[in-house]
């Protein structure tokens, strides 16, 4: 073997990285090392989280130091092949970490603490060794062959604190343990990763990174609760999770730590996939049991029995998340205690993210519970991008809320947020900045929900709807003072009375928005303004005749033909065509800054007086 096989070469494949241009830096780095007559295989791993930095090559030295690549392009992965490799000299223009020197992507790193992510830029999620070499399945033997009873599992997870990674944080061991004392056969243990928050991707990471993570989590809850089948309920758009999922059950059934007598024991358990048409409602329980059972996914009416009595065909189901699985075998292999001395006293362990918006550094995170906004968005996300101001960051998916830059020092944890107006749901985060409109962000989640909503119950079906009539008269313009209290009547309707667990949050958005941005609503409707200067029927765009240049440049790229002026003599704007696209605005900003968007008062003056047509 020469020196030059003993690096490890690592890049990271999943449905972002690959969609930054992963496969092809893939493909380069085996055509390099092949033709150089390197005996390397490339390993896929999971996202390690650096989003903003993908695609992501990892070289591990032969003296077992790890260099970081970023953004690696095929010439990247062709060049890092050549210098690194083969003439160990790290190319120290693309490193995003580096054993040897400071960089700024450990500012990413410093503040998070990786439980489920440990191992994601190591395991390839198509190779079950690569996950055994790592631990994976020693926490099932531990408990099958080690003889941990049912009762001592469910002990130690109760011990653990572990609450719902789904949103709703209900503690898994108490749900455990009250199917287990059910004697009513079979029973069924289903994973939920129907997840369709926009922007969120947390639970899509987990499946296609370390699959076997939460196969191994849900065959130890299987064992604990009585359980020989189980359904992993994937939505259909996944078809990356989905593949390493059916890889992934394959190799362990070969291995026997799934089927029949697993591990030579008495424990039989057979997992199949589930995928799900991609309706949101899908992810509240009652609707996702009768998804699987082959009929319309709706929440069942109340009075209705919990799943954990009466949940796939009528018999007692454990549904838990994603995550909630995967954090399984860590507990079992480390004890309860070890993961309640990890975050809050109510909120055990980590949680993950998707840091996804108006942020330098966006990507996935997994935080101890307890950590402030500040530390997520300043420390690890690196602040707001292109040095704007931060607003709001919006948590929780469509349900959640949007929290202001006075809630920054609130801790990260399930009661902190509630009580704030907003909710961990599954992991979404999104940052907003100054250019953000708190009233449109309120229209488009509600938007969402409406389009999401089954239409099964009134409050949901038709509350909703008038919220976001009267959203969108506000953006437009159209908006009245007294609106805001009737939104608020609206929604605290909907709280009430909506039959499942989507209708009763979906005013979230709106209510959170009134309680802590209520001034820009007013400023809709009492100054006809858009203080974020985005709604489009508030803003008018405008020529400054001192600054204009007459270069043309705008006139060119106007798709509505609005803007006209000879060369070298200031241009104006015929608002009667403009289409408030924004092009001319853009396209001017970085030589002149001649363009401006108004809105208002100094709208209705440019319109209405000296400024008409220009």
């Amino acid at each position: 073997m020469t020196l030059n096989s003993q690096y490890e070469v690592k890049i990271g494949l999943t449905t972002c990285s690959i969609a930054a241009g992963a496969a092809k830096a893939y493909d380069a780095l085996k055509e390099a090392l092949q033709s150089s007559g390197i005996d390397i295989r490339p390993q896929r791993t999971g996202c390690i989280g650096m989003c903003y930095n993908e695609p992501l090559v990892e070289v591990v030295s032969p003296d077992g130091k790890k260099y970081l690549y970023g953004k690696v392009s095929p010439e990247d992965a062709r060049h890092i092949v050549a210098e690194h490799i083969i003439k160990g000299i790290p190319l120290d223009d693309l490193l995003v970490l580096s054993p040897d020197k400071e960089t700024p992507a450990k500012h990413f790193l410093d503040k998070q603490h990786h439980l489920l992510l440990k191992n994601f830029g190591t395991i390839d999620p198509e190779y079950i060794d690569s996950y055994i070499k790592t631990g994976g399945y020693e926490a099932l033997k531990k408990v099958l062959i080690g003889g941990i009873s049912p009762e001592e599992v469910i002990e130690e997870i109760k011990i653990s604190g572990l609450r719902g990674r789904g949103g709703a944080g209900f503690p898994a061991g108490k749900k455990w343990d009250s199917i287990q004392k059910i004697e009513k056969t079979p029973k069924y243990v289903v994973c939920n990763g129907d997840e369709g928050d926009p922007g969120a991707f947390m639970d899509r990471s987990v499946l296609e990174g370390n699959p076997h993570a939460v196969l191994e989590g849900m065959t130890i809850a299987a064992y604990a609760i009585g359980a020989n089948y189980g359904y992993i309920y994937v939505r259909a758009e996944y078809p990356l999770a989905v593949k390493r999922l059916k890889i992934a059950i394959e190799q362990a059934k070969q291995r026997k730590f799934l089927g029949p007598r697993i591990m030579g024991t008495d424990f039989d358990l057979d997992i199949k996939i589930f995928q799900g048409a991609g309706a949101f409602v899908c992810g509240e329980s009652t609707a996702l049991v009768r998804s699987i059972e082959g009929f319309r996914g709706q929440p069942k009416p109340p009075p209705r029995p919990h799943t954990t009595k009466e949940g796939l065909w009528g018999r007692p189901t454990l549904l838990n998340n994603v995550k909630t699985f995967a954090y399984v075998p860590e507990i079992i292999i480390n004890g309860g205690d070890w993961f309640s001395s990890i975050g809050t006293k109510e909120s055990t362990g980590t949680a993950i993210f998707a840091l996804a918006g108006k942020i330098k550094n966006n990507g996935l995170i997994e935080v101890p519970m307890g950590i402030t906004l500040k530390e997520i968005i300043f420390d690890i996300g690196g602040g707001i991008d292109g040095d704007l101001s931060f607003k709001a960051v919006q948590i929780g998916g469509p349900s959640g809320g949007c929290l202001p830059e006075q809630l920054l020092d609130l801790h990260v944890d399930f009661d902190s947020l509630l009580d704030a107006g907003a909710m961990m749901g599954s992991g979404g985060m999104i940052v907003l900045d100054e250019t953000s409109c708190m009233v449109d962000i309120a229209r488009y989640f509600l938007e969402f929900i409406v389009n999401e909503s089954c239409g099964q119950c009134v409050p949901c079906r038709e509350g909703t709807q008038q919220m976001l009539k009267i959203l969108e008269g506000i953006v437009s313009g159209d908006g009245r003072l007294e609106d805001l209290s009737l939104l608020e009547e609206i929604g605290k309707a909907i709280v009430t009375s909506s039959i499942c667990g989507l209708g009763k949050s979906a005013p979230n958005p709106v209510l959170s928005t009134l309680r802590y941005f209520r001034h820009e609503y007013e400023a809709h409707i009492t100054d006809n303004s858009c203080p974020a200067l985005y709604c489009k029927e508030l803003i008018a765009y405008w020529i400054d005749q001192d600054k204009c240049k007459g270069c043309g440049l705008c006139l060119d790229e106007c798709p509505g033909k609005a803007i006209s002026g000879e060369k070298k003599v200031p241009h104006v704007i015929d608002q009667t065509k403009c289409l408030k696209c924004a092009i001319c605005f853009e396209t001017c900003s970085d030589k002149f800054s001649a363009v401006r968007r108004v809105t208002g008062r100094e709208k209705v003056e440019i319109i209405e007086g000296e400024g008409k047509g220009g």
